[in-house]
């Protein structure tokens, strides 16, 4: 990285980052209170509430969003007539899934091999700090150049639109001239890279009846309906032959136009192993950015220990159908719907509940702020040209914030490449992309005041 005095403050900043990103991370803060505590999360946010204050926020305030979670709100005040950027993070995390698998324990920071290692730490904790960073280098360096609107959203992980319905109801808190999603991530480390599309998703629950109460499968099996069976079948006609996903209904030939991912940095990527074949059919770019794609998340069934000889009366799933940029979500969950009702076996009685939905979204990168970032990045990352990438992944907020402000330009930016293997076990983030994002983010305000 070129020396200069935004760079040079935020190296400084560092050892501090880490400290701060230790005490973030130790929040458990999982917006599913059935699971974890809420007192942490409440926690979560009252600690970014605080970092605000001490950087000159005001306006400080956590918003109760109608699903019971609350979205932490500031707002610092720039030079009189200076445009307005609204800078996003999300501090609630996904459950660390089986604690015993991480090398070191989830919800404490630990260096390991030149990465910091933790739930959140990427994905999006890791964001907070990298705002935070960028802040306090404009401010070491001449100050911040623009006003600053500040949002860390509560429950983004969970899919239930508080903090969309909270815009909805209150369309002047977050209006700005620009917005940076810091939610995003490089296409791999040291590749300055925005996000300009998202796919859109929605998240079902399927249920599965088929008689009053388990029974003897000596006695009964093989004529008795099994519910589980009945669900296995209806799950596995969601995918084609070659793994691809089918929904009735549902275009799932669409191209990706853009940044070419190598089917063999995949499979690195994504640790697959030796001898098994990736899935669907076009390229890797197609199927992750371009393609709906269904995944099961969860099946409750007896467990393999304990499990008695019988006939299951009952079995559920949990659902998620992503979707690319032009298809409706609203759409594609009645679609998944049908077809799920369509191919239940054996007239068993089927319920489909929608837990969650976002939209696609797609991103106008012909924008003058397209055109500060990829200088930014330029100087964050010398010798590399900014990229333009899809993302697999679902942020719903975005599209309810281009709905809300049609004139803003909204770039999508963040920690969560590759090798922080977000939502999986030992997710970490690499401190020299939080350093160098942290530059290009700081830069880019100056430039985009500048414009």
């Amino acid at each position: 990285m070129s020396s200069n005095p935004v760079a040079e403050t935020v190296s400084s900043l560092m050892p501090r980052a880490k400290e701060e990103l230790t005490a973030l991370v130790a929040f458990k803060s999982v917006a599913d209170f059935d699971q974890f505590p809420r007192s942490e999360s409440v926690g979560a946010a009252n600690w970014i509430a605080s970092a605000l204050r001490a950087e000159g926020f005001q306006d400080v305030d956590l918003l109760d969003t109608p699903d019971g979670t609350q979205s932490v709100y500031g707002y610092l005040p720039g030079p009189e007539g200076a445009k307005t950027v609204l800078l996003y993070a999300h501090y609630d995390v996904q459950p660390p899934l089986e604690e015993a698998a991480w090398a070191t324990p989830p919800f404490e920071l630990t260096e390991r091999d030149g990465r910091w290692y933790g739930r959140g730490a990427a994905d999006c904790k890791g964001g907070v700090l990298m705002h935070l960073l960028a802040l306090r280098a404009l401010k070491a360096d001449g100050g911040v150049p623009v006003h600053v609107k500040f949002i860390a959203e509560g429950s983004e992980e969970q899919g239930t639109g508080g903090l969309e319905r909270y815009a909805e109801q209150h369309p002047e808190l977050l209006a700005a001239d620009t917005i940076v999603i810091g939610d995003a991530g490089n296409f791999r480390v040291g590749l300055p890279t925005v996000t300009s599309t998202l796919r859109g998703m929605t998240l079902v629950r399927v249920k599965v009846d088929t008689l009053e109460g388990n029974l003897h499968s000596g006695q009964f099996g093989g004529a008795a309906p099994d519910a589980l069976a009945a669900l296995i079948r209806v799950l596995d006609s969601l995918r084609a032959e070659d793994g691809s996903t089918t929904v009735d209904g549902l275009a799932s030939d669409s191209a990706w136009e853009g940044l070419a991912y190598d089917e063999e940095q995949f499979r690195r990527d994504a640790r697959v192993l030796d001898g098994v074949e990736l899935i669907g059919s076009g390229s890797v770019a197609d199927r992750i950015w371009a393609r709906p794609a269904v995944t099961v998340l969860g099946i409750d069934c007896p467990p393999v220990v304990g499990a008695t000889p019988s006939v299951q009366a009952s079995a559920r799933a949990l659902v998620s159908l992503r979707v690319p940029p032009g298809v409706d979500a609203g759409e594609a969950t009645k679609l998944l719907q049908a077809h799920v009702e369509s191919r239940t076996p054996w007239g068993a009685r089927v319920a489909v509940e929608q837990i969650g939905q976002g939209q696609a979204f797609r991103a106008d990168t012909t924008s003058p702020a397209y055109q500060a970032m990829a200088d930014a990045m330029a100087v964050a990352y010398p010798g590399e040209e900014m990229q333009y990438a899809g993302q697999g992944g679902s942020i719903p907020l975005c599209n309810t914030l281009a709905a809300l402000y049609p004139r803003a330009e909204i770039l999508l930016i963040g920690l969560s490449e590759p090798e922080a293997q977000i939502h999986a076990v030992n997710e970490s983030v690499s401190p020299e992309e939080l350093e160098r994002l942290s530059v290009a983010e700081a830069l880019f305000l100056r430039n985009y005041a500048a414009g």
